[in-house]
C-alpha cells in the first residue's frame, strides 16, 4: 500500500481555470480521510478509499454552487494524478504533489 498520509499541494484544471489547494490525507487500512483547503473553503473528504495505489474520495462543496466532487486517482511516490468529476460539468484533470 502506498504512503498517502500527509499534506499535498493540489491543482484541478477546471472550466473556471486552475483551482489550487492543499489536501491533508490520512489512511487507515483501506479507509481514507482528510480535508481540502482552498479558495472555496475547507471541505471534508467523504467515502475515501485506498486500494493499493488507487485512491478515491468525494467532497460536498457549497460554493460557487452546491455539488459533489468525485476524485479517482493513482498515487506514485510523491505524486497523485487522476480526474475529478465536477458534478454536471464533467471531468477535470487533478494532480497533487507532496508538500
Amino acid at each position: 500500500m502506498a504512503n498517502v498520509d500527509g499534506r499535498w499541494d493540489s491543482v484541478v484544471k477546471s472550466p473556471m481555470g486552475e483551482q489550487k489547494g492543499v489536501l491533508v490525507l490520512k489512511s487507515d487500512g483501506s479507509s481514507l480521510t482528510g480535508n481540502s483547503e482552498g479558495p472555496m473553503g475547507n471541505v471534508e473528504l467523504t467515502n475515501g478509499k485506498v486500494d493499493g495505489n488507487a485512491l478515491s474520495w468525494k467532497m460536498d462543496i457549497k460554493t460557487p454552487m452546491a455539488m459533489t466532487l468525485e476524485v479517482n486517482a493513482t498515487i506514485d511516490g510523491d505524486t497523485i494524478e487522476g480526474s475529478m468529476k465536477l458534478g454536471p460539468f464533467g471531468n477535470a484533470p487533478f494532480k497533487a504533489t507532496r508538500a
